[in-house]
């Protein structure tokens, strides 16, 4: 597959398509905030929520420093304010500079990271202890909490992730997920497997730890098993499943099960695994995708439905009722609207029909399959289930991830180092709630408006 931070392809349109974003703004967002990023973040998190005030709210972000190394990578803990639906007045959210950060993000945390943070993935049941890959074979596990704040400078040493987890035989980049039911972890490489983990076989109170979400944002006082500075705790894998030709691209745990789980790779193939039933695959779709899959992701609310996004430039959605053991089985529909690879597919945590993809052409898509059937008159250029395309960025958008506790705001994130010259965007945002509300709801909302500006230029 192509570098994830590589170079995409760029479009002589893309500052043209840029300036028409921003001019419409103020119409198609109920709040946005842009956020420059001196080194590209590869991923991007939400964390667990600090507080809630009246029109807005305090959160984590979890997100990283790719440096040139001059300085160190670092895995970057944020604390974000996220303005309330319909308080931001529309002329203020277009009124941003693409150069500066955003007084809604500020730095809290710096953990001087062993090697690029390739992803991140927090663990459900305690937001506060994440996972990342690096370029080696090893997964790493930090509190960062616990963890110290670290200042990169050239020559600083590398923080001591709190737990290691090995089992893969070469490296694994960028295949990632955490299980929503227990804290098990999952990790895809080149070596062709996927390799699954326990968190619970080093300590049963690092995801269950009450008093972590409710100590006032101090470190968590249970939690990684104390241990000297220098050494960091390591733990074997509960299972390897060996199925894939290529390297495993990307992970995800069935939504219900810490047991069943899927994979994507560079063979093309999407495959089903279920732990208790051995190590070799359930479901074995042979070509999900005319090229190497980026991308999977598992439907939290309704789990026949599995997304696949591809270098072919297109989003697949699988039903796994459809999926038979010799790996027959067509997609539900395949949704292009794409002009290069798609790099991240997610499912809303909120909707059980609504997904966002994003790729190397600079644009995030929301799609609702639900509307796939659905065409307005002649405008066939609209792509079926198309709902909304975020078009802020203007090079690959590598990462972005859905908000649990606002469940229309996403944070998105930018490697603009081909467009700008270095450097990447973060864009926190949330479209207008008059495209995806019911239409008979926003015709009444509509109405209703109309009828006040009529009273009101009444002489």
């Amino acid at each position: 597959m192509k570098e994830r931070g590589g170079k995409g392809g760029s479009q002589p349109s893309v500052n043209e398509r840029y300036t028409q974003w921003k001019s419409l703004v103020p119409v198609l967002y109920d709040w946005l905030a842009n956020h420059n990023l001196l080194w590209p973040s590869l991923s991007c998190r939400w964390g667990p929520l600090l507080e809630q005030a009246t029109y807005k709210n305090r959160q984590r972000l979890y997100l990283s420093e790719q440096t040139d190394g001059s300085v160190p990578n670092t895995l970057v803990i944020a604390n974000c304010e996220i303005v309330k639906p319909r308080v931001a007045a529309a002329e203020h959210i277009a009124q941003f500079n693409e150069e500066a950060r955003s007084p809604f993000v500020k730095k809290f945390k710096t953990i001087i990271h062993p090697g690029e943070v390739n992803r991140i993935r927090e663990l459900p049941q305690n937001s506060k202890i994440v996972a990342t890959h690096t370029d080696s074979p090893d997964v790493l596990i930090w509190d960062v909490e616990a963890q110290p704040n670290r200042h990169a400078v050239l020559g600083a040493t590398e923080s001591h992730p709190d737990l290691i987890l090995t089992g893969h035989q070469e490296n694994a980049e960028f295949a990632l997920a955490m299980s929503q039911s227990e804290p098990f972890v999952l990790s895809g490489g080149k070596d062709k497997s996927v390799v699954l983990w326990s968190i619970h076989d080093h300590i049963s109170t690092l995801a269950t730890d009450s008093g972590a979400g409710s100590n006032g944002g101090k470190s968590p006082k249970a939690g990684i098993d104390d241990k000297p500075p220098s050494e960091s705790p390591k733990i074997q894998a509960r299972g390897i499943f060996q199925g894939h030709e290529d390297t495993v691209e990307d992970v995800q745990f069935c939504p219900s099960s810490a047991q069943e789980f899927c994979s994507v790779g560079d063979d093309s193939c999407l495959i089903l695994w279920d732990a208790r039933t051995g190590s070799s695959p359930v479901v074995k779709v042979e070509k999900a995708h005319n090229a190497d899959l980026h991308c999977v992701d598992w439907n939290p609310i309704d789990e026949n439905f599995i997304l696949t996004g591809s270098a072919d430039n297109t989003v697949r959605l699988f039903d796994r009722r459809n999926l038979t053991s010799n790996g027959v089985g067509a997609p539900v529909h395949i949704f292009n609207n794409h002009n290069a690879a798609v790099l991240c597919v997610q499912w809303s945590p909120d909707k059980s029909s609504i997904f966002g993809s994003s790729a190397e052409d600079g644009v995030l898509n929301i799609w609702d399959h639900n509307k796939i059937g659905e065409r307005s008159g002649p405008a066939s250029k609209f792509a079926p289930g198309l709902l909304f395309r975020h078009s802020g960025h203007r090079d690959k958008v590598v990462d972005f991830h859905w908000n649990s506790h606002d469940p229309w705001t996403i944070v998105s994130v930018s490697d603009d180092g081909e467009s700008t010259g270095g450097g990447g965007t973060l864009q926190i945002w949330r479209m207008i709630d008059l495209i995806y509300r019911p239409q008979e709801e926003v015709i009444d909302e509509l109405e209703k408006f109309k009828s006040h500006i009529l009273t009101c230029s009444t002489p």
